[in-house]
């Protein structure tokens, strides 16, 4: 086979008597030698060349080189020639633009058709504005301060478990998270294990019976810790976690312990002082709230009583719904109804709410809400319309409506939510008796904001109590 010829890039390493050392441009090591005589003239060593070479089995030969290319000179530049004038220096300043500037413009630069189609377009922006109804939101009403959550600490449990024996601890904590129960089901697990690993089974009745001897200490300990902890905030503290211990206190096993009489008495006259001073900050809020004009705000603080079963006032219940009945005006929109009815249909003052007239725009909306709660407000589904079977359950609270970002949830979960959300639906029992007219949503931006200071309102306010434990006027 006849070596075929090649072309690469080569380095002069060294000069010797009559040839040269080189190697492969970027190599580490020296290849071969080349006769100086293939060497074009003037090279010098670190020099690189493109050489034509050949390979066989005796190794590379260098069958000739080439000088490197020559740089063609650049011709045809352009003289920069210099100016004798003396320079001037160029400044701007930028004038204020008038924010009818660009209308104006737009409309000089179109032609006659579209300017004038702009000029219609303006005149009947600026009566549609005019047309629009005002809304001036009320004023803001300071907000109380949160009631304090009890944190429970661990004094007296720790005290206790430090005089039990080692061996007895482990299980005192089990009866601490779940009772005896978690103890008889932790020893049928471990026997469980231990007869798949072939080993004896513990005996559980004993070690039930054990539970069961350390469960009154433990009860006492428990509360003692939590009464404690919720008496030194007792001028704050929630009412539901007050109302828990006052509870916990009639157990029988704690009220025999001569350790928590006092504690217990002590907690019951505090129950009685923080239910009275909740029972009044209630009822100023809702008159606050009226006078001011927050309406909504006013009734879902109706619906919401610190504790159940507590009267509602007459005068005040005559002044709510007179302010309710005003707010449903013919000209308010219908978004506004529907955000003041579902507040008035769990209020205590329901039934006196009556409007001078029904909605101007009757939305899709409006008709459901009015369907929905004809059971609670029949005065209302009679204004608009709708009759209600007597027979028809009363509708709950809707749920506040989440703005999180949607968390991926299980299919038990999702099942629930599918069956939370029919509870809003309309019931079968209410049936309108003619259509009502329905009319587009208003889409103004007047519109949305005559409902801006309710919907803060029924975000600021906390989940509607349950319809039993709702106070009434009737």
């Amino acid at each position: 086979m006849t070596p075929m010829s090649r072309r690469i890039e080569i380095e002069l390493t060294s000069k010797q008597e009559g040839s040269w050392t080189w190697r492969a441009a970027g190599a580490l090591q020296p290849k071969g030698n080349v006769d100086a005589s293939l060497v074009p003239a003037g090279a010098s060593v670190k020099d690189v060349l493109r050489a034509e070479v050949e390979s066989d089995l005796d190794g590379t030969r260098v069958l000739s080189i080439q000088p490197p290319k020559q740089k063609a000179a650049r011709t045809g530049l352009l003289e920069f020639i210099p100016n004798e004038k003396p320079f001037e220096p160029v400044t701007q300043q930028l004038r204020k633009k008038d924010r009818r500037d660009g209308e104006r413009g737009d409309r000089k630069r179109g032609p006659r058709r579209d300017r004038q189609a702009n000029k219609d377009g303006d005149q009947g922006e600026r009566q549609n504005r005019a047309r629009r109804p005002h809304f001036d939101a009320p004023p803001e009403l300071p907000q109380r301060p949160k009631a304090k959550r009890v944190k429970q600490g661990r004094a007296h449990i720790d005290a206790v478990l430090a005089d039990l024996p080692e061996a007895q601890r482990a299980i005192a904590e089990k009866v601490l998270s779940g009772g005896v129960p978690a103890v008889r089901a932790a020893v049928e697990e471990q026997n469980k294990n231990a007869v798949a690993a072939g080993q004896e089974k513990i005996p559980a009745d004993g070690l039930v019976q054990m539970a069961e001897q350390l469960l009154p200490k433990l009860r006492v300990a428990e509360w003692l810790d939590k009464a404690e902890a919720a008496q030194r905030i007792l001028s704050d503290i929630d009412l539901r976690d007050l109302r828990s211990i006052v509870v916990a206190a009639n157990d029988p096993v704690i009220a025999r312990d001569e350790s928590t009489r006092a504690l217990a008495d002590a907690m019951k006259a505090g129950l009685v002082v923080r239910q009275e001073t909740e029972t009044k900050n209630w009822l100023d809020d809702i008159q606050a709230a009226t006078k001011v004009g927050r309406v909504v705000r006013a009734l879902k603080l109706s619906s919401q009583p610190p504790k159940a079963g507590v009267p509602f006032p007459p005068a005040l219940a005559q002044q709510l719904a007179a302010a309710t009945s005003a707010a449903l005006t013919l000209d308010a929109p219908a978004d506004r109804w529907v955000v003041l009815l579902e507040a008035a249909a769990f209020s205590p003052v329901r039934t006196l709410v009556v409007p001078a007239a029904p909605c101007g725009q009757v939305s899709e909306d409006l008709t459901k809400t009015v369907i929905r709660i004809g059971p609670l407000m029949p005065q209302i589904a009679t204004l608009f319309g709708v009759v209600v079977d007597p027979k028809a359950p009363a509708p709950r609270p809707l749920r506040p409506q989440r703005t999180e970002k949607p968390v991926r949830r299980k299919a038990s979960q999702v099942n629930e939510g599918s069956r939370s959300k029919d509870r809003g639906k309309p019931t079968d029992g209410a049936k309108p008796a003619a259509k009502a007219p329905v009319a587009e949503k208003p889409g103004s931006s007047n519109a949305a904001e005559t409902v801006s200071e309710e919907s803060v309102d029924s975000e600021a306010s906390a989940p509607v109590a349950p319809e039993e434990a709702t106070p009434t006027a009737e």
